[in-house]
């Protein structure tokens, strides 16, 4: 430890200064030049570019391992069936040696359901070996106890629960919430970084208050709230069907604020989620300063696919890359990502003259793209509904002739 703060488990230059990321509190933190200078890391190349550029690699990589899973939640996002397509071994590798000389910190494995796969921990092993801390997503339906044992490797599992009881067989379209608190009760007896993944969607809105219960009675480290996203099985009538109603979208920051402070329980908003938080005025610096952004592909996120794809989204957006190829995903990320690193500087009215751009840039491009086209502003946003309804789009009649 130097200079009082927190143990520093991996560090990487940027042109503003650098990252390091800490164990206690486990935080990846950006500091400025000098900061760096003092912790012994500098000084660093990209300190001589004047030119304000992208961070110089994703501090976080989705590992989709798999599409496979026999759960068949009416709303995945990958649309993930018992024979989908699972990410070889070797390819995992692969994908992980690219990611750590590109000096990725975290990478969230996931699928499908990653738990299913036998090479889940010989994967997570090896990133730990690489200098990448794994975390992992899962359902939890079929994890024993023996598995949870070997989740000690990770660095945060959250298990995803859309619901209570009956509204959880109502959220996902099977009853597995038995499955799913036996899971979190078998982690948490090993790890305290245990947490909650809610997707919330029209008819699950309500039941994250009970949820966020759950959370607090296991003594959970989080719970993440996930807006319904319109990919996979969660596209087309699905999303027609659950995507958020105006007052949902606009209550749902004033209920995570209240849970949070209620329940002292630490409650996530996704990316997706910024223009919710955003329709509320909070002042653009606090916001800053507390890392309140939209939409995080191709800026500090990106995904890596079965089929060694590389996306700046697990939801969607233009192949970049093959991930398992040497360089391929560094000279893509020096270049590319354009579809997500190029709106704010093209954004649309009322985009153009918010406050919130440079933060918010946008909202979600995945839920632009199944409204209309992914450029266009997120539709779900309050301030984006205010100004359609002022001002509708112009409709040109055929002359008669």
């Amino acid at each position: 430890m130097k200079f009082g703060l927190p143990q520093i488990l991996a560090a990487r230059h940027e042109q503003f200064g650098g990252i390091v990321a800490t164990e206690r509190p486990r935080a990846l933190v950006h500091l400025d030049r000098a900061l760096m200078r003092r912790l012994g890391y500098g000084p660093s190349a990209l300190w001589d570019n004047p030119a304000p550029s992208p961070l110089s690699a994703p501090t976080e990589v989705h590992l989709v391992l798999s599409k496979r899973c026999a759960a068949g939640c009416k709303g995945c996002y990958v649309d993930a069936t018992p024979k989908g397509e699972v990410m070889s071994l070797d390819d995992a590798k692969r994908s992980l040696d690219e990611l750590a000389r590109l000096k990725v910190f975290h990478i969230a494995l996931g699928g499908g359901e990653a738990m299913d796969i036998e090479y889940l921990f010989e994967v997570a092993d090896y990133a730990r070996t690489v200098g990448i801390i794994p975390n992992l997503t899962t359902a939890g339906l079929t994890l024993t106890e023996a598995q949870a044992e070997r989740c000690r490797v990770f660095g945060q599992i959250n298990v995803s629960v859309d619901g209570v009881g009956a509204a959880y067989e109502k959220a996902r379209g099977f009853d597995g919430y038995d499955r799913a608190e036996r899971a979190l009760r078998l982690l948490r007896a090993v790890t305290r970084h245990v947490g909650i993944n809610f997707v919330v969607s029209r008819s699950s809105y309500d039941g994250i208050d009970e949820v966020a219960r759950l959370a607090k009675k296991l003594k959970l480290s989080e719970l993440e709230l996930l807006r319904f996203k319109p990919a996979g099985r969660g596209g087309g009538a699905m999303f027609d069907a659950e995507d958020l109603t105006p007052e949902q979208a606009r209550g749902i920051y004033p209920k995570a604020l209240r849970l949070a402070l209620r329940r002292r329980l630490r409650v996530k908003l996704d990316c997706s989620f910024a223009p919710m938080v955003f329709a509320h005025n909070p002042p653009p610096a606090l916001a800053s300063f507390f890392g309140v952004q939209g939409c995080v592909g191709g800026d500090v996120l990106a995904a890596v696919h079965p089929d060694g794809v590389v996306t700046g989204c697990s939801f969607g957006g233009p192949p970049e890359a093959d991930g398992r190829q040497v360089g391929e995903f560094e000279a893509a990320w020096k270049t590319g990502f354009r579809a997500f690193r190029d709106y704010v500087a093209t954004a649309p009215e009322p985009c153009a003259s918010c406050r919130y751009l440079s933060l918010c840039r946008g909202g979600c491009r995945v839920v632009s793209a199944a409204r209309g086209q992914w450029s266009d502003p997120d539709p779900g946003c309050p301030r984006v509904q205010d100004y359609r309804a002022k001002n509708p789009p112009v409709r040109h009649s055929m002359p008669i002739v």
